[in-house]
């Protein structure tokens, strides 16, 4: 299925995080943080200004951001697990 966001609407994919702690302890399941880091799957067209011309959102498809821990809808498209949030939740894209 094609999914194609509307206006500032953008479509992630976590990226999970390590399994392992810097010491070298495995991280159980159950303990695991939501990874805050992402990979943008589909963008929008962007939002509509008082004159009515398109502002062109600012990441791509590709991009890798990051966003705050509780934003976003999660969606399951084709059997994978998605966030769907507007631009603004986006705090950064990681060069």
């Amino acid at each position: 299925m094609k999914f194609r966001p509307l206006h500032d609407r953008v479509v992630l994919r976590r990226i999970e995080g390590e399994e392992k702690t810097k010491g070298g302890i495995i991280i159980p399941d159950t303990v695991k943080e939501k990874p805050q880091e992402g990979e943008v799957v589909a963008a929008g067209p962007g939002v509509r200004d008082e004159a009515g011309q398109i502002i062109a959102l600012e990441v791509k498809a590709g991009d890798r951001v990051l966003f705050g821990k509780w934003s976003g809808t999660e969606v399951k498209i084709d059997g994978q697990d998605l966030l769907i949030m507007k631009e603004s939740d986006i705090l950064g894209i990681v060069a």
